[in-house]
């Protein structure tokens, strides 16, 4: 999977600023014209100095013509790669540092198609081998439809004692079954269902729910979404405009994507609550995750909806 990947992003760089260092966030908002400008524009959160260059190799392999590091100094890269995309000093510990990133990009560049993840996750849609990322948001938009639904789907070596971190491409599995979703009660209307929502949860969390906080459990994250002004993410990964948390439109099913995630198992593995009672993450239900869409169509963890 990432094997040379950093051929499809050589000819976005010229001329759209790739390879610009920003020494913040607020730098970045006000010199990057030309990318907040079009889109669309992928922004990846380094918690850590794991998989870093792949994952933005792949994002820039699955059509970005924009993918921005926010990350600390420490992330160091290879020069080729820090050639494509764009560079921002960002402290991704602070509270809500994702949150307030996404928000304040989105405030300064409306009408955009903007995504967001953490360093070792993968964004998979219907078909990404031969449709890139434009594609399918220019099919998404014809369908008028402003965000897609992203299923977070846990990725983990087969081996702890080999990957103790239990991160690696070549070994990585995922769970072949045991998701589910519950309808997602609405507040302001005595918690009766909302309409076409679900809260959708599965893997890892699901799993090992004891090690991880209740907010924290679902698997479903609107990742991918066009901004517009007064819009706001919050913490659990929904808009403030619900029509966009929806799974569909009223008529038909709509595309879904997947974010391939090593991000919990890592910090199951990182935790010191957690580290020491877990010994494997392999189950009956385990499968080698073989980096392709089909793979993720055929367990129901995507949905390609009207997609031809």
């Amino acid at each position: 999977m990432a094997q040379g990947l950093a051929e499809s992003g050589d000819g976005l760089a010229k001329g759209n600023g790739q390879g610009m260092k920003y020494a913040s966030l607020d730098s970045f908002l006000a010199e990057a014209g030309s990318v907040l400008a079009k889109g669309p524009l992928a922004l990846v959160f380094a918690e850590d100095l794991v998989e870093v260059d792949t994952s933005l190799r792949h994002h820039l392999t699955a059509g970005f013509p924009h993918v921005a590091l926010l990350a600390p100094d420490v992330v160091i890269l290879p020069p080729d790669l820090e050639a494509q995309i764009h560079r921002i000093r960002y402290d991704v510990h602070a509270d809500d540092a994702l949150v307030n990133a996404v928000n304040a990009v989105n405030a300064a560049a409306p009408g955009i198609w903007l995504y967001y993840c953490y360093n070792a996750e993968y964004l998979f849609h219907p078909f990404c081998e031969t449709r890139n990322i434009r594609e399918m948001l220019a099919f998404h938009t014809e369908e008028r439809r402003d965000a897609l639904l992203s299923y977070v789907i846990d990725l983990y070596a087969d081996d702890l004692d080999s990957f103790p971190n239990a991160v690696s491409l070549e070994r990585a599995h995922l769970d072949r079954s045991g998701y589910y979703a519950l309808a997602r009660p609405d507040p302001a209307n005595n918690n009766y269902p909302k309409e076409r929502q679900l809260d959708f949860f599965g893997g890892l969390r699901w799993r090992f729910e004891e090690h991880v906080p209740a907010p924290r459990r679902k698997i479903d994250r609107i990742a991918l979404f066009r901004t517009k002004p007064g819009l706001t993410l919050r913490p659990d990964f929904t808009l403030s405009d619900e029509e966009y948390n929806t799974y569909a439109c009223p008529w038909h099913h709509n595309i879904t994507t997947a974010i391939a995630s090593f991000r919990t198992a890592k910090a199951l593995r990182s935790n010191a609550g957690s580290r020491f009672d877990i010994h494997t993450f392999r189950w009956h239900n385990s499968t080698p995750f073989e980096w392709h869409s089909q793979q993720l169509m055929d367990l129901g963890l995507m949905e390609p909806g009207q997609w031809f």
